[in-house]
Order: C-alpha cells, then sequence, then structure tokens
C-alpha cells in the first residue's frame, strides 16, 4: 500500500527539519569554541611589563588583561633564539628535535604537517598569521587561510628597516602594519567557524644594522623624556670577567657595545626598547577593541607571549642566547573570558606548551610526537592540574660567536653547561639567588646537587631527541696506505664513516680526534678539530692533526650537517692504535 502524499510530505519536512536542527545544533557547537588570538613578541623580556612592576613598562592593555586572565610568572623559552624559538611553538617540538635554527633550510615538513596551524585546520578552524613567523617554510598556504610573512627589512641600515610597509599609502612602523592586518582579519570574518589569529611582532627587537638600533613612531618621541634610566644589576665588570672565553668574545658582547657600553647610549637604547613594547600595547588595545566590537570578546582567548628574553646590560652583555634567566624567561598571559578568575601562578611554564594549550582549547588532541603540555587546566583551575618539575633549555646553534649551550631548570635550581666544554658547568640556587651570582659548580657542599640535575639533563638529551638527529655511524681508520715495504714515519690514519638513515647528502662534517676519551666527552679535540668542514666526503678523510705516535690509542667521532644543513648528534666514539 503506497503512503499517500500528504504523510510523504509530512516525512519530508520533518526529515528536513531534524537535519536543519542537527545542522544548527553543528554549527553552534563550532561557534561554541573560542576564537584564539596568539600574540607573539620578539626579544621581550619577561618583566618589562607594568603588570610586573616594572616603571619603564607602559604598558596598560597588556596589564589590563593580565588582571583578568593567567598570568605565568614562571615562563620560559626552551632556546633563547627566535627561529629556533618559533620553530618549536610552531612544531610543539624542541630544538632537540627539529633542530632548526639559523642557516638551515627550511623546516622538515615532518614537524609542520603536525604543527599547530595544520592541527587547527583539519580540525575545523579558520587559521591566519601576519608577522615575522620566523620559520622557513615553502607550503605556508598549507598552515593558513590568510597570511603574509614578514621582518625587517635588512635591506636598510636605518630607520626603514621597521619602515617601509603602506597603509592607504601611508608609510607606517611595522607594529602598526601588524596591528592592522589582525584587526582587519577580525572584521572579515563571518561567523560560520572559530578562527586562530597569530600575530607576530617584530619589536621590541632590535634593528641591528642601524647605529640607532630601536625604532618607534613619533607618537612616542616624548615618551621617557624626563626619566633617567636605572642602571641594569649585576652590571660591573667582575661579572663579566668570570664568563667563559667564548662568552666575553662572543655576539652577546659585540652588541652589547652597539648598544650599552656608554651612558648616554644606555639610556637611549633602553628608552627606544621600551619605546617599542610601548607600541605593541597600543595595538594589543585595538585588537581587543575590534573583538568587543564585533562582539567576539566573551568567546575568545588571548595568549602573550614572546620569543626569547632578552639582556639590557646585565653581565655587560645584549641580546639573548645564554641560558642566563634575562635571556630565557618571557612574558606569558593567557587571558581566557570564561576562566572564573584572575591568578598568578609561578607553575613553570614553556614556549612549548603553548601550542599544545591552543589545541586543548580547540579541543583537539595533541600529536603525540609534542613535547609541550597544555596549560589550559591550570587557567580553568582544574583539580591537580601542575606545571613542570624540571625544564630543558638548550641552544643547540653551532656558530662560534654564540657557544651552543644546554641544561635544565626547576623551580629551585638550575644547571647548564657549554656544549664545546661540559667541564663548564654552573649551578645556581634560584629560590636563594634569583640572579644567578654565584655558581656553585664547584662547591663540594651541592655536588650531589650538580650529580642530580647534571643526570637530569643527559636522560633528557636522549628522550627529547630524533632519530632525524642520529649521528653517523660505522666508522673506521685504515692505517700508513703505503705501497708494499714502506714504512711511514708519521702515521697517517684515513678516517670514514656512514651516513645515518635519511640524513640525504652531507653537506658538512666535523671530525675531533683526542688523546684520551676524558678528552672527548668534552667534545676537545686536542690532537685534531676539524671544525666545520665544506663537504660530501665520507671516506679516505686524511688526517691532519699532530702527530700520532705509535703504540697510542686514540679516540675520535664525527658529526655532520645534514641534507637540510641540520646539525646532527655526534657519533658514537671510535678508537684505534697505532701500531
Amino acid at each position: 500500500m503506497k503512503t499517500p502524499v500528504h504523510r510523504r510530505t509530512r516525512m519530508f519536512l520533518c526529515r528536513l527539519l531534524a537535519i536543519s536542527i542537527l545542522t544548527g545544533s553543528a554549527a553552534q557547537a563550532q561557534q561554541r569554541r573560542p576564537n584564539i588570538v596568539f600574540i607573539l613578541t620578539d626579544d621581550h623580556r619577561w618583566d618589562a611589563l607594568g603588570y610586573m612592576g616594572n616603571p619603564l613598562a607602559r604598558t596598560p592593555e597588556i596589564d589590563a588583561m593580565a588582571r583578568k586572565g593567567t598570568v605565568f610568572r614562571n615562563a620560559f623559552a626552551s632556546t633563547p633564539i627566535c627561529s629556533a624559538s618559533r620553530a618549536s611553538i610552531l612544531s610543539g617540538q624542541q630544538e632537540r628535535r627539529h633542530r632548526y635554527s639559523f642557516q638551515t633550510d627550511a623546516i622538515l615538513s615532518a614537524y609542520m604537517d603536525s604543527s599547530y596551524p595544520a592541527m587547527l585546520r583539519r580540525g575545523g578552524y579558520r587559521t591566519a598569521a601576519f608577522g615575522k613567523l620566523g620559520v622557513k617554510y615553502a607550503r605556508l598556504d598549507s598552515l593558513f587561510d590568510a597570511y603574509e610573512d614578514y621582518d625587517r627589512n635588512n635591506d636598510f641600515n636605518d630607520r626603514r628597516g621597521y619602515f617601509y610597509k603602506q597603509l592607504h599609502g601611508d608609510t607606517v612602523h611595522l607594529t602598526r602594519y601588524t596591528g592592522q592586518q589582525g584587526i582587519d582579519f577580525i572584521r572579515q570574518q563571518p561567523g560560520d567557524k572559530p578562527f586562530c589569529l597569530q600575530l607576530s611582532f617584530s619589536a621590541p627587537h632590535a634593528h641591528d644594522g642601524a647605529a640607532d638600533q630601536y625604532f618607534w613612531q613619533s607618537s612616542c618621541d616624548t615618551l621617557f623624556s624626563h626619566v633617567t634610566v636605572p642602571d641594569p644589576p649585576m652590571s660591573g665588570k667582575a661579572y663579566f670577567d668570570e664568563l667563559p672565553p667564548g662568552v666575553r668574545a662572543g655576539f652577546s658582547r659585540l652588541r652589547w657595545t652597539w648598544r650599552f657600553d656608554e651612558p648616554a647610549k644606555y639610556q637611549r637604547m633602553v628608552k627606544g626598547y621600551y619605546r617599542m613594547i610601548a607600541e605593541v600595547d597600543s595595538e594589543v588595545g585595538r585588537i581587543r577593541k575590534v573583538l568587543r566590537d564585533k562582539g567576539l570578546e566573551k568567546n575568545t582567548v588571548i595568549i602573550l607571549l614572546s620569543d626569547n628574553g632578552y639582556f639590557l646590560g646585565e653581565r655587560q652583555l645584549a641580546d639573548k642566547w645564554l641560558m642566563y634567566e634575562p635571556s630565557v624567561r618571557v612574558p606569558l598571559i593567557v587571558m581566557d573570558p570564561r576562566a572564573k578568575y584572575h591568578q598568578d601562578l609561578d607553575a613553570m611554564a614553556l614556549n612549548v606548551d603553548v601550542p599544545a594549550t591552543i589545541l586543548d582549547l580547540a579541543g583537539i588532541i595533541k600529536p603525540s610526537s609534542w613535547q609541550g603540555k597544555s596549560l589550559h587546566p591550570l587557567v580553568q583551575q582544574a583539580p591537580g592540574a601542575s606545571g613542570h618539575d624540571t625544564l630543558l633549555l638548550e641552544h643547540l646553534w653551532v656558530f662560534d660567536p654564540i657557544p651552543a649551550s644546554e641544561g635544565v631548570r626547576t623551580s629551585e635550581w638550575k644547571y647548564f653547561r657549554y656544549l664545546d666544554d661540559p667541564t663548564l658547568e654552573y649551578l645556581y640556587h634560584l629560590s636563594v639567588d634569583p640572579q644567578e651570582r654565584t655558581n656553585l659548580a664547584g662547591s663540594q657542599a651541592d655536588q650531589s646537587t650538580l650529580l642530580r640535575l647534571r643526570d637530569a639533563l643527559e636522560r633528557r638529551t636522549i628522550a627529547y631527541g630524533d632519530t632525524r638527529s642520529m649521528g653517523p655511524q660505522r666508522l673506521s681508520v685504515q692505517l700508513d696506505r703505503l705501497p708494499e715495504g714502506a714504512v711511514a714515519q708519521t702515521p697517517q690514519p684515513i678516517f670514514q664513516w656512514t651516513l645515518p638513515e635519511a640524513a640525504g647528502r652531507q653537506r658538512g662534517y666535523q671530525i675531533l680526534l683526542s688523546s684520551s676519551l676524558d678528552s672527548l666527552q668534552r667534545n676537545k679535540g686536542d690532537l685534531w678539530d676539524t671544525k666545520q668542514v665544506r663537504s660530501a666526503q665520507t671516506e679516505q678523510v686524511g688526517y691532519l692533526g699532530k702527530p700520532l705516535q705509535r703504540g697510542r690509542v686514540y679516540h675520535w667521532k664525527v658529526r655532520i650537517w645534514d641534507a637540510a644543513n641540520r646539525t646532527r648528534d655526534y657519533s658514537p666514539t671510535a678508537s684505534f692504535r697505532v701500531k
């Protein structure tokens, strides 16, 4: 028996209504997921906020966020340099794994395919990024629906480094340009899906090639005009003299001479730094206003973070890169309007926690390869929520003017060492020495703490690594390859090794040959250190070091720069006897 026409019509309409209800519910559920505005500043030290009690920081808008949100007073960059830190923020993984930094090629797709913007897009978010992304990657359109990647223009060694972008025909400061891009993006959102907007300000980074270093808009010209900036703490020469030779001769000292080595210059430069921060604060205010105007304020989480800290003359140093607190400690604020309370937290947090937090806010499970933890439970005051008990801090870029280093930090202690000589160890009891004035590494009373933290570091360097960073394998040495009957007066070994899996072609190598295992473990080639040799050669590498003696045992290892110009780990140690 056929169903009457009117009944079929009612059934069709009911199904249509049900579909409409379900579709509407799904759309509402999509819209209930919060929008996310992620503000990333550059070289912005942790205490350069008015909220932190800093009288030089004119940041009323960010301070207002802090008073409404959660302030992480102990937040850190896992690597205190912009390129590696930004790669960690995008990928959710530390430098120990992604190995991206200056002088490498584009970051590997293996890390970007599971980056936070890629995960958000697959999860239904509209994504955008404007400003200094800081990471080379050709497929940005696979991460962002809208983007423009730019930084200071190094073609200019004057104010044009910051003043080269235009709005409505007028040349404006990059800070104003980036802020307006964020405003325009928010205004254009149709509301059919949640969005995540990353605004990456170049400020307050110095324009390194320019004599004046810091540049701001005319509206800030008179800011601090009647202020005398106090001298930085620990600015005496004795603190500089305690640093290892590589640091004393390195870029942190060189840039101190550019900015802070004379009283008048110090006043001008520090004021410039804080003027640039004040301008970022103004853009934060504009962003918050457009969110209010569009009725999005109550469902938009705003996160503010810096890529690394910054020396302002402490220890007679400038910039970042080192393991000291001014360099690694950063501001981090999460303002979630749905959270019930404002709070200041002492829990330790890392830059890699921010992408994990963003995915958690979006209701997306983070990839198992990620190394951060969501801070959302702390923001929501969930029972049992906690920060990190031990942080891995590292700066692995192989570049002589900036000595590489690695360390761990707990709430009470910090331990770090320099990679070119791991015997250069530093131990600070932060709870009683927050400015890290007294190195306790040589104190017998603190040896158990040093050993415990050294072990914690070494365990993390293994656990946080990646097979994509493995060093060469199957090392071998051939000795005295001479015609039959001939005898070499001085032994001349020939070295070779096998490339690790997935290294691709080798773009460079470094061999260390030592007279003792102890020396080699300290990464000292006391007999031969080739430094970085730009070569694909993996065999028939002839010895060019100090004369070797017959009957002695020698020890060596090698590391390579792979197809992406990433520095791989050292190989296992190999030994040979000269007969």
